[in-house]
């Protein structure tokens, strides 16, 4: 099954020529046959659907055609399509655009579409549904609106000083602004869980030669994805694997063994690990039992002790009982499991999904904080007495700055505030 989507003010007139009938009933699926109206011959039986502007995924006439998905029956219904004047092929993203210029879709509901489609766990289809429905523009919208009161009435102040408006205005702007302030603070002060869960967690294994950090990949991957040997330095470059981890999509790197490198390649490959692991969201840095400390580690890094295997040597190792410190075996598997669910435990309560909408996009929290920094610039303008002009210049920054979020800008709303909270000219 495929489905072809024509978007504007033709689709009417090419359902019509496709089908050669009337068209059917808005929102309702006909079963129809399909016919190149340039020569006559047939193309398909199909599903054909009606969706009426405004009452569509763009907000224009849309026409939908199901039909049965192989190549030479689309790429038929596609050349009839594309044979009438004034139809070509969409360029990508143009339906999520046309969407959002005809106010179908705000910004950050079309990247939660975005999300949604690219979404590989759990917790990430639930982040970026959530989006996609309108919870976090929703947030930003409740924000705009009430700065947008705020500014219009610093701006009526300054506009129409002359009619009957209330003597101190201006001083009971403070709170408002305030209280905004720290909202927005409160919302900035995420610990970047959504922008984790989007892109993934970053997770290095880190320790010396020979202590195992490729089996232990291998072992985490449930694959041969790292070549293991006695030889020491056998891993040059970083080796990545995916995991999901609660619903959360986590980068498993697995980085070259901290020693005195011996050659170009490996001195290298050591550089890279460090960069790596010192960028990392968590680290697992691994010694073996019986050999080297963690003086690697810092804090927050889970310390493992591998190669532990029953034998009387291991037991004698202190180290596997200390509190922090995980005992495994990489060839035979043992801790693996409590190792697992300790890794899965923190990634969720670092950036697993959350019941409430988080920022999800850089762009989100660059805008976020130049509307703070305005309306900090507002609120010590307000209290050490700053002309009431550069007030409102900040107000109507810091209002711009969460406009360009949801790509909404509109000076129109300003006025309406104006003229209806004051009635001014009556």
């Amino acid at each position: 099954m495929a489905v072809i989507r024509v978007s504007g003010p033709l689709c009417t007139f090419i359902i019509e020529e496709l089908t050669g009938g009337p068209l059917p009933k808005v929102r309702e699926a006909a079963l129809r046959r399909l016919t190149n109206p340039r020569d006559g011959v047939g193309l398909d039986r199909a599903l054909v659907l009606y969706f009426k502007t405004p009452q569509s995924f763009t907000g224009e006439d849309v026409a939908e055609f199901h039909v049965h998905g192989g190549r030479a029956v689309v790429a038929g219904v596609l050349d009839a399509i594309g044979g009438f004047d004034g139809v070509r092929a969409a360029v990508a993203g143009e339906f999520t655009r046309r969407a959002f210029e005809n106010g179908k879709l705000d910004l950050t509901e079309a990247e939660g579409l975005a999300d949604l489609i690219d979404a590989e766990t759990e917790a990430q289809r639930r982040q970026a549904l959530r989006q996609m429905e309108g919870a976090l523009g929703q947030i930003y919208e409740g924000w705009r609106g009430r700065l947008l009161r705020v500014l219009a009435y610093a701006e009526a102040d300054i506009d129409f000083a002359d009619e009957d408006l209330p003597d101190d205005l201006m001083e009971k702007l403070g709170p408002q602004i305030r209280g905004l302030a720290d909202e927005i603070q409160s919302h900035l002060d995420d610990g970047h869980r959504g922008e984790r869960l989007r892109d993934g967690v970053e997770v290095a294994i880190v320790g010396p030669p020979n202590v195992g950090k490729s089996s232990l990949l291998n072992r985490l991957a449930g694959r041969d994805a790292a070549i293991v040997s006695d030889e020491a330095g056998t891993t040059r470059d970083v080796l990545e694997v995916q995991l999901d981890l609660g619903g959360v999509p986590v980068t498993l790197a697995d980085t070259a063994g901290l020693r005195e490198a011996e050659g170009l390649i490996e001195k290298e490959g050591i550089r890279r690990g460090l960069v790596r692991a010192g960028a990392a969201d968590l680290r697992l840095v691994m010694v073996a039992e019986g050999a080297g400390d963690f003086e690697l580690a810092r804090e927050g890094d889970f310390r493992i002790v591998n190669k532990v295997d029953g034998s009387a040597g291991a037991a004698a190792d202190s180290r596997s009982s200390l509190e922090g410190v995980l005992a495994i075996s990489a060839l035979t598997g043992a801790g693996i499991e409590t190792l697992v669910q300790a890794l899965t435990e923190r990634v969720l309560a670092l950036y697993g999904a959350s019941e409430h909408p988080v920022i999800t996009r850089a762009r989100h929290r660059e805008g976020l904080e130049d509307c703070q920094a305005s309306l900090a610039r507002g609120l010590a303008g307000l209290e050490t007495g700053l002309d009431h002009a550069l007030v409102a210049e900040d107000l109507r920054l810091a209002m711009r700055a969460l406009g360009r979020i949801t790509g909404r800008v509109d000076v129109e709303d300003l006025l309406d505030v104006v003229f209806r909270d004051f009635c001014i000219g009556k």
